[in-house]
């Protein structure tokens, strides 16, 4: 099966430079989040033609779902669309397709560790090594608050996008 992928994956007609897959746990709130703003941001740099984004969850939980509706809110009121996102499971190819996987906190960090060959673990990291305004280097969970939670996810995720495509812009010259 691998291999099959791996013969479609050299075929593909993308012209991505660069693979990036954004994971939390349900890929309902936190990694569809990073894709919208990261893609929005890739955009205004005109980036979007030269790097793929996607995200994933490490549990099975909301398949086929979209980003919750509070995400999705909170996104809009920042001109982000997230409602295209449906939530699925990271796959085992998804670590070959790949060139880096950024994990929102520790525990879907380590989930990730523990199901990535360990030669493709230096794509994992955390997404907010690339945060230039905060110090924390997890992106919390807001599924169980309220309107704030996911506020704050916007913010931190925006600042670490902003690091990220600086990044990116630098390496893709």
């Amino acid at each position: 099966m691998l291999e099959r992928w791996l013969r479609r994956s050299r075929q593909d007609t993308d012209d991505a430079e660069l693979r990036i897959l954004f994971c939390c746990m349900g890929n309902i709130c936190r990694s569809p989040t990073a894709e919208g703003v990261v893609r929005a941001r890739l955009d205004i740099a005109g980036l979007a033609e030269r790097v793929q984004l996607a995200s994933a969850g490490t549990h099975a939980h909301h398949i086929g779902s979209r980003t919750d509706p509070r995400a999705q809110a909170a996104a809009a009121a920042r001109g982000i669309d997230l409602s295209r996102i449906r939530a699925r499971r990271i796959t085992d190819e998804d670590f070959v397709r790949y060139d880096r996987i950024y994990a929102m906190d520790r525990d879907n960090l380590r989930n990730l560790q523990r199901s990535c060959p360990d030669d493709l673990r230096h794509k994992l990291a955390l997404f907010l090594q690339h945060a230039e305004s905060f110090d924390e280097d997890e992106v919390p969970d807001p599924y169980y608050g309220g309107p704030a939670g996911f506020e704050r996810v916007l913010d931190l995720i925006e600042d670490a996008a902003d690091g990220l495509i600086r990044d990116l812009a630098q390496q893709l010259k």
